[in-house]
């Protein structure tokens, strides 16, 4: 049996042949299986239904990559940030957003971003290396678990809207959410997952290939080709025509909920005639919703949030034109914990 493997890379038939190969019952892999996915332990010693000489083995033959919240901060509108370790002692953050329909978790897919959108704090960082598929997991069970600390709740839904570009990690971002829809996990529905990218089409072409069951988000936050690509580099290969191409395959194969994500920009993206070119995208779609959403300040950024009656006049430009339109307020701005303001800042308390 190789030495030092991750541990929670192995499947349940492999963690018995594992078991019976050190001369130990078949059960005890079930038992094993059920601390690392069902109570979502951290270290061998928290396995306490196994002998003290049997989680020594496994210390020796296994590495337990999980991370560990370092430093935790809390917004006045009752938004929880978190800093998270990795192994190899990066810093990713997560984000707990609660309201009185639902508990969300925010997570992160990568350390750092490699698409420099403009508007992103974690743009503006180098990308380390992808999240593995059990650091994503982590970042849900932790999260869930201060959720149900200071709430009293379970988590009800996940949004893969933190540090990074999920589709660019796509076999983690998958398979960390087989996991977490497993019913010998934590069985959630996949209808209560939604995946955000800056709009890779290829992979969302995969994404239908593969008939996944969550729900996608599109980060658009701009209706034309040109002032999209002043914005997010990422248009000027994967331009709003294919992105629209890549959308209805995503829904032709699938038949899940598409959003439209938008941040309103003053003088940038907020007039009436941007409104009408992005009434133009929707018509060609089957999203179901239009989310306009607060632009939240970053050093750095040029951008700046639109007055009230500005925001209020173009989505009511939409609506008057059958949008089903939503205002998304900003949660946790005063901790920088709101959308593209994740950054690993040094001002958070532990």
């Amino acid at each position: 049996m190789p030495i030092s493997r991750n541990i929670r890379s192995l499947s349940l038939p492999e963690l018995k042949e594992y078991f019976e190969s050190i001369g130990d019952k078949k059960f005890r892999a079930i038992q094993a299986y059920e601390w690392l996915w069902k109570k979502n332990v951290r270290h061998f010693d928290e396995m306490s239904n196994l002998s003290l000489d049997l989680r020594k083995k496994l210390a020796e033959d296994f590495d337990f990559n999980a991370i560990t919240v370092e430093a935790t901060q809390y917004s006045n509108d009752g938004t929880v940030k978190s800093r998270f370790k990795t192994f190899d002692n990066h810093l990713i953050e997560g984000v707990l957003i609660p309201t009185e329909k639902r508990n969300t978790a925010c997570v992160s897919s990568q350390i750092g971003c490699s698409l420099t959108c403009k508007f992103c704090a974690t743009g503006k960082m180098e990308r380390k290396r992808n999240l593995d598929f059990e650091e994503i997991y982590d970042q849900v069970a932790l999260l869930n678990e201060q959720s149900e600390k200071i709430y009293g709740k379970k988590l009800s839904n996940i949004v893969y809207m933190g540090m990074g570009e999920p589709l660019l990690n796509y076999k983690n971002v998958l398979k960390s959410i087989d996991k977490i829809t497993a019913s010998d996990s934590m069985a959630m529905s996949p209808k209560r997952i939604t995946v955000s990218t800056a709009g890779v089409v290829k992979m969302i072409k995969q994404l239908g290939d593969d008939k996944v069951r969550f729900n996608l988000a599109l980060s658009l936050h701009a209706p034309t080709d040109k002032k999209r690509n002043e914005i997010m580099p990422i248009n000027e290969s994967n331009t709003i025509d294919s992105l629209i191409e890549a959308l209805n395959y995503f829904y032709d194969h699938t038949k899940n909920d598409i959003t439209l994500e938008y941040i309103l920009f003053k003088d940038k993206n907020d007039s009436i005639e941007d409104a009408n070119e992005l009434i133009k995208i929707y018509r060609q779609i089957p999203t179901h919703l239009i989310n306009v959403i607060e632009y939240n300040p970053i050093a750095g950024a040029e951008f700046i949030k639109p007055a009230e009656d500005a925001t209020q006049l173009f989505t009511n430009h939409l609506a008057k034109n059958n949008v089903n339109v939503r205002v998304r307020r900003s949660r946790g701005k005063d901790i920088d914990a709101a959308c593209g303001q994740l950054a690993n800042k040094d001002k958070i308390n532990s």
